[in-house]
């Protein structure tokens, strides 16, 4: 008979967020799989956890991923672990579980922290309806192809981001989103430090350019709401001039650049166009 795969959410940086089913999981697994062994040590010293720990990260999933499942296989139950949180979101955990159904294993959850609904909640954001994006690519291409699918998205959003990519991602969320759009930034949740900051997409760049970022941030961006669609309809542009149109956008913290952009799209006129019109009225 098969083993059972665990997928075990760990606290994201109070080590007081453990539960006690995590812990006796732990202690009677024959296996802990852990993304960072050096990270998930600190838990089992902390709690005298003495069971066997082998790592299972994104660099060596494809090797160790069909190892693991023979080891189920041959009847060993396993806890998988993430370097925080629950398994299976943004990290190698999801190639896991799914071998894992494919090969017909028993899965299950011992729940725990997830740092995207901690962030959530506090960020005062509607909560009833969001979407979880986790990291925006890196591939440029794909990252706009992202963004542009979000631009009219009504429900609240959730990323993660590295700090030292932060301010190049709220500069992209604002370029596509529009600067003025509210959003909030968790770091550090649990833990001693825990901080949240809430604003516009330009606020809390200029304060991110002012005092760089550290530790890896949650970040909680408002929907599209029935009123940004209001402003944005076409049909209510062609009844006010095109300097106040321009200023709409320059008041809510859009670039000058950005605001002729959208400006030319509302209008559905080449840039160039809005450029000339408005040099001209000056």
């Amino acid at each position: 008979m098969s083993g059972t795969l665990y997928l075990c959410g760990t606290p994201i940086g109070n080590l007081e967020d453990a539960t006690y089913r995590l812990i006796h999981t732990l202690e009677t697994v024959d296996l802990i799989a852990a993304e960072d062994t050096r990270n998930t040590l600190k838990l089992l010293n902390h709690f005298q956890i003495k069971t066997p720990l082998v790592s299972y990260y994104e660099h060596n999933k494809a090797a160790k991923g069909p190892l693991l499942a023979e080891k189920l296989k041959e009847g060993m139950n396993i806890a998988l672990v993430s370097d925080a949180g629950m398994p299976g979101i943004s990290d190698p955990g999801a190639d896991l579980l799914l071998l894992c159904i494919t090969e017909n294993i028993p899965v299950t959850t011992v729940p725990g922290p997830t740092a995207m609904v901690s962030g959530l909640v506090l960020s005062g954001m509607d909560t009833r309806r969001f979407v979880f994006e986790g990291f925006l690519p890196r591939e440029k291409k794909e990252r706009k192809a992202v963004l542009e699918t979000l631009e009219k998205e009504h429900r609240t959003m959730i990323f993660y981001e590295a700090p030292h990519r932060l301010q190049e991602t709220l500069e992209i969320l604002g370029k596509t989103l529009g600067m003025d759009r509210k959003i909030s930034t968790a770091r550090e949740l649990t833990k001693k430090f825990e901080e949240v900051k809430r604003g516009t997409i330009a606020s809390l760049l200029a304060e991110y350019e002012k005092d760089a970022p550290k530790g890896e941030f949650v970040l909680i961006v408002e929907g599209y709401s029935l009123q940004q669609q209001k402003l944005a309809a076409a049909e209510d542009w062609e009844k006010i001039p095109l300097a106040e149109h321009m200023n709409r956008y320059l008041e809510a913290g859009m670039s000058q650049k950005d605001a002729m952009k959208q400006v030319a799209k509302d209008r559905n006129v080449a840039k160039r166009e809005i450029y000339r019109l408005l040099h001209v009225s000056e």
